[in-house]
């Protein structure tokens, strides 16, 4: 199975159209992916690397649809950023959309309860629009080495708490949440390699494993609600 760029869009952006691997007919399946650098997959070097298309791709695999990626995710985003991005989404809705924001909230040091709260009311909105949600929870920030002591510390408890009340605000909103610090923080402690260049954003290999724990949530939403449509 193959994904390529759309004509006219950027690499960076992320956008275009796979090929499923089934006969399944009908029009693509819209996929969009909103939220900040982790979401737009800053980090990586070639664009068949992005999250966004690691999970099209895989998408595509599992429905055997044509799988058409929109990304809308702005790197330096905030959960304050995020009405704009639901704007352009709930414009023209896709099947299912992902979120990943929340990292940014805990550098600029956003009120936790302000955070997810606004997070939830954006989820509402997809929600409303007909759009499947599968939000990625803050990352733990206390993995990033860089980061020295006691800010470490800080920024993992600061990180794990806007995680937990993004979770409840996005199930309260009829999202699907995915607790990404909590299952991957193990892996991008022990592994350097989990980490691009700036020792920051995850690498190619860092993605790959964020991205597996995301593809079942987002295929368990398209099959409990659209699954075949």
């Amino acid at each position: 199975m193959g994904l390529g760029l759309g004509a006219g869009s950027g690499a960076r952006a992320g956008t275009g159209v796979g090929a499923g691997g089934g006969t399944a007919a009908g029009a693509p399946l819209r996929f969009a992916v909103l939220g900040d650098s982790l979401a737009a997959g800053l980090g990586v070097d070639e664009p068949d690397q992005l999250p966004g298309v690691l999970l099209a791709r895989g998408l595509a695999d599992e429905t055997g649809r044509a799988v058409r990626l929109e990304t809308h995710a702005v790197s330096g985003s905030t959960t304050r950023d995020l009405p704009a991005q639901v704007d352009r989404v709930v414009a023209d809705p896709p099947d299912v959309a992902l979120v990943i924001v929340g990292a940014n909230d805990v550098t600029t040091r956003t009120s936790v309860a302000a955070s997810a709260a606004l997070l939830g009311a954006q989820v509402r909105r997809l929600r409303a629009a007909g759009v499947g949600v599968v939000v990625g929870t803050c990352p733990d920030l206390g993995t990033v080495r860089p980061i020295a002591e006691p800010l470490r510390s800080v920024a993992r408890g600061w990180s794990s708490r806007l995680a937990r009340a993004q979770r409840v605000e996005v199930e309260r909103a009829g999202g699907t949440a995915v607790a990404m610090g909590e299952v991957l923080a193990p892996e991008f402690t022990r592994r350097a390699d989990y980490f691009s260049r700036d020792r920051f954003h995850p690498s190619a290999v860092g993605y790959e494993a964020a991205t597996s724990i995301l593809l079942a949530p987002l295929c368990g939403v398209l099959r409990h609600e659209w699954w075949p449509r």
